[in-house]
């Protein structure tokens, strides 16, 4: 079954749901008169009971036919008072059975219409005005569902965690929008497909099968380990789908609780299983803070570069992190259970470069350490090196890497054997290679040796999404580092954090933060504590995202503006029909009387 088919079979099963069915609506045993009686007994009756038709039953209480007020009259007219039912009644009734949907009543030209059970009696009448109360209650009805609606998509996309949602046959129905980030499949193409199509390693399906909830297990998706539950859903007994969530990006985040709760439970020990060297060895992307589109497709490129040993590059302003992304790769890859080594180039005298990096043996300059000294290629050995500010190597230098990327073999200064080299090398740099390619200071070769993937990690401005999950990780962080009362930034101040251009990007963020955390006296950090260039009005051009959910909230809007016209024009149309009474134009509504005065009262309707 499509997903199409499933939702068409959700609103026939709403549309016939006992809610709608006609004896719900109807009036129950209504007066009827027996054949054989007079016109006049008849209009004595439907004077005295106030009605303008009576149903004619048999003496078995079977309908025969219906006897209006109109014909009645007819009658009357013309002297024939006096006459017996049986030639005067209208047989070709039309009923319904209690059990019929209201909906089936609409089509057809009648003001009322007769309710018989299986053996044609009748056990009720529906007027034009039932079936007005039925509708607008079943309007009612239908706006709560979209707005209910409306609450549960929206709280599927404000969610960090990666919500999916499947049917009885594994078909996602739902698919959010951090999973989208997450897998980088949109949530259009998602919906509608199997699953396991969409998911790496999902388990989704078979929970719908055996009905067995799984709580914080680990799957494997997109080649990084992840903490997941998988929730059936029950319906009337049966299962009719399944909940799959992302607790947590990856398993580090475990590592950080446990770290936590450990640390309130052995205070002053040493800790035997994460230090904080540890902790920082183990670097993942899932530490990279971040929901935005942008640093969302820098991990998952990042993911798909850890898998392979391919030399990267990474580029990016200084201050975005990419170190971290250097670190999250060396943890995902092969090369993680090996050391992971980071060469400042910028940071070393450019005579010192070549035994910094292959090292040297011993007495092969003035100075040089006894037993010689190893190089960070030999310390690097089976893991990772990041040479970060790779545009500052001398070219030299360069051309010594080149050796090395092609023959992966290298040499001590002052040696005469080559040693092997089994390394993998990231490249970061805040620079224009390409430029510096033109200008004669960066070799050729070696750029493109060096970029056979390219990361590149937008600065902060570019993804203004991230910065209040920032603010408030790195508020509370600083605050527990200098052991001070947790703060609060006021949403005035976040708006200031939001515009500001942040040239240093998330270093000079943290900064920022950290001397606020430091010198604000109070819990509460406003607009007037922080920075003069933080008050000072951006003059940022907007970006297009900024455009596109500009647009998006512009037609939503709309959309709700046309919501409320129709709902104003419906209530005054209503309130005519009820000839001015409030009461009963209420219950014509469907909703209560203190609701549809506060509803008078927000349209300002008189």
């Amino acid at each position: 079954m499509s997903i199409k088919d499933i939702i068409q079979q959700e609103n026939q099963e709403f549309y016939t749901a006992e809610f709608l069915q006609v004896k719900n609506w109807m009036t129950p045993n209504p007066y009827c008169i027996r054949l054989g009686q007079t016109l006049r007994a008849a209009g004595e009756m439907m004077e005295q009971l106030k009605i303008d038709s009576l149903p004619v039953i048999d003496d078995n209480d079977q309908l025969i036919g219906l006897l209006t007020l109109k014909k009645l009259f007819s009658y009357f007219l013309h002297g024939k008072e006096n006459v017996k039912l049986i030639h005067c009644i209208k047989r070709n009734v039309k009923a319904v059975r209690p059990t019929d949907s209201i909906l089936s009543t609409a089509p057809l030209p009648y003001e009322q219409l007769l309710v018989v059970d299986e053996c044609k009696k009748v056990v009720g009448i529906l007027s034009l005005r039932d079936m007005m109360d039925a509708y607008c209650k079943l309007v009612h009805r239908l706006q709560q569902k979209e707005n209910t609606a409306d609450v549960l998509r929206a709280i599927l996309e404000s969610a960090y965690e990666g919500i999916a949602v499947v049917d009885q046959y594994g078909v996602l129905l739902e698919f959010n929008e951090a999973y989208s980030r997450f897998t980088g499949i949109q949530r259009a193409d998602a919906i509608g497909r199997h699953v396991a199509e969409v998911i790496d390693n999902t388990h989704l399906h078979i929970t719908v099968k055996t009905g067995i909830p799984e709580r914080g297990v680990i799957q494997n998706i997109q080649g990084q380990d992840m903490v997941v539950h998988r929730i059936p859903i029950w319906n009337e007994g049966k299962v009719t789908g399944a909940i799959g969530m992302l607790i947590f990006e990856g398993v580090s985040e475990v590592y950080k609780i446990y770290e936590t709760l450990h640390k309130g439970h052995v205070r002053g020990k040493k800790r035997q299983s994460f230090s904080l060297k540890q902790e920082d060895s183990r670097m993942t992307l899932d530490q990279i803070i971040g929901v935005s589109e942008e640093i969302s497709k820098v991990k998952r490129i990042a993911r798909k570069a850890a898998r392979t040993t391919a030399t990267v590059l990474i580029t990016g302003e200084s201050g975005t992190g990419k170190e971290m992304f250097a670190k999250s790769i060396h943890h995902l890859s092969p090369h993680s259970s090996g050391p992971f080594i980071s060469v400042n180039c910028g940071a070393i005298p450019e005579p010192l470069f070549e035994s910094e990096l292959f090292g040297y043996e011993e007495g092969a300059f003035t100075g040089a350490k006894r037993g010689g000294k190893q190089g960070k290629l030999e310390l690097a050995h089976n893991g990772t090196i990041l040479l970060d500010e790779i545009g500052e190597m001398p070219l030299v230098m360069q051309t010594k890497l080149l050796r090395v990327l092609q023959e992966k073999e290298a040499e001590r200064v002052g040696g005469v054997q080559k040693y092997r080299v089994n390394v993998r090398i990231i490249a970061a740099t805040n620079r224009d290679l390409r430029e510096m390619m033109n200008e004669g200071l960066f070799r050729e070769d070696l750029y493109y040796r060096l970029n056979v993937i390219q990361l590149h990690v937008p600065p902060l401005r570019k993804r203004r999404k991230d910065i209040p999950i920032l603010l408030s990780y790195y508020l509370k962080k600083l605050c527990e580092k200098y052991q001070l009362q947790e703060k609060h930034v006021t949403s005035a101040a976040v708006s200031s954090f939001i515009r500001h251009d942040w040239k240093g990007n998330i270093r000079e963020m943290i900064n920022t933060i950290e001397q606020l955390v430091t010198l604000v006296e109070g819990n509460i950090i406003d607009v007037h504590h922080l920075p003069e260039m933080m008050k000072e009005k951006s003059t940022a051009l907007v970006t297009n995202n900024d455009l596109k959910d500009t647009q998006a909230i512009s037609v939503i809007q709309e959309a709700k503006n046309i919501g409320k016209q129709k709902e104003k024009e419906m209530i005054i149309k209503v309130l005519k029909e009820a000839g001015g009474s409030k009461k009963k134009a209420a219950e014509m509504l469907g909703i209560h009387r203190t609701t549809l005065y506060q509803k008078l009262k927000k349209y300002n309707i008189r």
